[in-house]
């Protein structure tokens, strides 16, 4: 077995504790409705199984957002939260489940082993023939995406609040993802929630609990479980993407040496699998490579405030020439050099202009990019450059799907650490690790052990003197009051309406502003009202938007951009080149007046 229970750290005493807020809190065998859920409950025979048909009553605010349903994990371990939604995505996917294979993982958060066994019971009571379940009900968020893709699956469920804090205190999530891998369309979506206002039986299989910690295939009836080693199917993806002989070369090197922070969460087996047994780098090069069920207490979020520690060993004299950590489920990245950080919105750009000569996957060229609306311009000049169609969609990454689906979009990403190529259907930080260890492997391939080597700033300082540098940066105020935050967007809403070209913003010069809407070039879908923009006549921009992927309250996020091609200038750090735009940004959102915070929780 690759995950064993030593492996995955002495989890069993939280285990415990979970099982017994459960029978307090009466996740499933409550008292009040589950004592009337028990005694009225119907069975019925399928596929060689029991079904109970167990009565249940809605919840308010079941909304399924762009990242899925996040809330705090006491919420979900409340009687039958969790198992409405998940009968109600069975119900609004309606008979076209019958007889499919369903994924199943998670990020090893608090509470998601008990939540497997729920949805395992209600996929085996709603018709679905198998699920496939990460080994200690683990699977990173874009391994899920190469499970579903590589295996032909229906979908897959993902217990993940991603880059939120885990434990009993604080977030839980889960979110669907279809057929491609991607995460679930609104149209979907939008069914969902319309079930979750009206459910009222929960097709529940009466079958026991399974062992998720033994590999295998476990049968009832016609049912069936199969418990898989979670790196596999994504390990065989990355495969057919890289060069492993390369890179293997690489990480042998002497003079080369790096740290992947996988800050007690999931993507911690996975570094050693790939990193450490597939490409030979030490073990010692894993940090936190112990997923925890509250990440060990802290917050799981790649960025310079979350990974501190990371950033201390970068800083240091005698650091590693590549740092690189990932977040709560795997999907964000966020990449370092010696005392040197890479900006997520340069990330992916230099890795689109550097994919087809470094990564085999690319070499025949790239079908397009694409980037999120608040991400910086640095990808749209290496579309320019490279001749290739370029797309600005709304934040999500099933915007970027549609656009693989169809062959018009190769690399992608995020300002939000997010980066990804056209493999799978979500954002990978393992694949932007790779792909940045790619690129250093090619470009110092000749050079002789002992030589300078070619780092990750020189890459980056390269790219700028090409393209230009792109200055980002991005103020995160999380939970603040959400009637305030929207008063805020309100009154930017106002300011909107009423500025008009030509308009002077302290120093800057108004070219437009608006609320950004997107009209999918695919489907024809339209999304509105996805972030609040000023764009200046020298290319510099100032967006403000309200994140839903918190669990409670709202974060304000303020993204402040400016360009320039400046030899002079290029090296100068982010926060002193944007300052004069920070000022205005925050003068004409009133943002510290609406909210009454005086700095952000975040800076990236």
């Amino acid at each position: 077995m690759r995950l064993t229970q030593q492996a995955l750290g002495a989890r069993g005493t939280v285990q415990s504790r979970v099982a017994k807020a459960c029978a307090r809190m009466g996740a499933g065998h409550s008292k009040g409705r589950g004592k009337a859920a028990k005694a009225s409950a119907s069975m019925a025979a399928v596929a060689g199984m029991t079904v109970k048909q167990v009565p249940t009553k809605p919840y308010e605010g079941q909304k399924t957002g762009t990242s899925g349903l996040r809330k705090k994990t006491k919420e979900f371990m409340q009687e039958n939260y969790l198992a409405n939604w998940v009968q109600s995505l069975f119900t609004a996917l309606g008979d076209e489940i019958k007889g499919q294979s369903l994924g199943l993982g998670g990020d090893g958060r608090y509470f998601g082993k008990e939540g497997a066994q729920i949805i395992i019971k209600l996929a085996a009571g709603n018709g679905f023939n198998k699920v496939v379940v990460g080994q200690n009900a683990l699977m990173a968020t874009p391994a899920a995406s190469a499970l579903i893709r590589r295996r032909k699956l229906y979908g897959g469920l993902i217990m993940s609040a991603s880059h939120n804090p885990g434990g009993p205190e604080n977030d839980f999530g889960i979110k669907f993802n279809y057929t491609g891998g991607e995460p679930a369309p609104e149209r979907i979506t939008d069914k969902i929630y319309g079930e979750t206002t009206k459910v009222s039986v929960l097709n529940m299989a009466d079958i026991p609990d399974v062992d998720l910690s033994k590999l295998g295939v476990t049968k009832f009836g016609d049912f069936e479980v199969e418990v898989v080693d979670p790196v596999e199917d994504y390990l065989a993806t990355l495969k057919s993407v890289f060069d492993f002989d390369l890179l293997r070369g690489f990480l042998a090197r002497k003079d080369f040496s790096l740290v992947f922070d996988a800050m007690h969460a999931v993507t911690g087996p996975y570094a050693k699998r790939i990193l450490v047994e597939e490409l030979g780098a030490p073990a010692s090069c894993v940090k936190d490579g112990v997923p925890s069920p509250d990440f060990n207490g802290g917050h799981p979020d790649p960025n310079l405030t979350y990974a501190e520690e990371l950033v201390k060993i970068m800083w240091a004299d005698s650091a590693p020439a590549f740092g690189a950590a990932s977040d709560g489920d795997g999907d964000r990245n966020m990449i370092l050099g010696h005392k040197f950080f890479v900006n997520p919105s340069d990330s992916v750009a230099i890795i689109a202009a550097n994919a087809q000569a470094c990564i085999p996957y690319f070499k025949g060229g790239l079908k397009g990019v694409a980037r999120s609306m608040p991400t910086s311009g640095a990808l749209d000049r290496v579309a320019a450059d490279l001749n290739v169609p370029f797309f600005e969609t709304p934040t999500g990454w099933k915007f970027f799907g549609n656009l693989m689906d169809a062959g018009k979009c190769s690399v992608c990403g995020e300002e939000s650490f997010g980066t990804g190529g056209d493999h799978i259907r979500e954002k990978d930080g393992i694949f932007a690790v790779l792909s940045w260890l790619s690129i250093l492997a090619s470009k110092n391939k000749d050079a002789p052990e002992g030589a300078q080597l070619v780092t990750v700033q020189d890459v980056s300082v390269e790219h700028w003197k090409k393209y230009g540098r792109n200055f980002f940066s991005r103020y995160d105020y999380e939970e603040c009051a959400s009637a305030d935050a929207n008063k805020m967007v309100d009154h930017l809403r106002s300011v909107i309406a009423a500025a008009k070209p030509g308009d002077k913003l302290g120093e800057f010069t108004l070219a437009a502003a608006d609320d950004f809407e997107y009209t999918d070039p695919i489907d024809g879908s339209k999304a509105s009202k996805q972030g609040l923009r000023f764009v200046f006549t020298d290319g510099s921009r100032i967006i403000f938007r309200l994140s839903g992927t918190g669990s409670s309250g709202a974060t304000i996020r303020m993204y402040i951009e400016q360009y320039t091609s400046d030899p002079a200038k290029l090296m100068l750090d982010a926060q002193e080149a944007l300052a004069p735009i920070i000022k205005v940004a925050l003068e004409v959102s009133k943002l510290q007046e609406f909210t009454g915070r005086t700095s952000p929780t975040v800076i990236t």
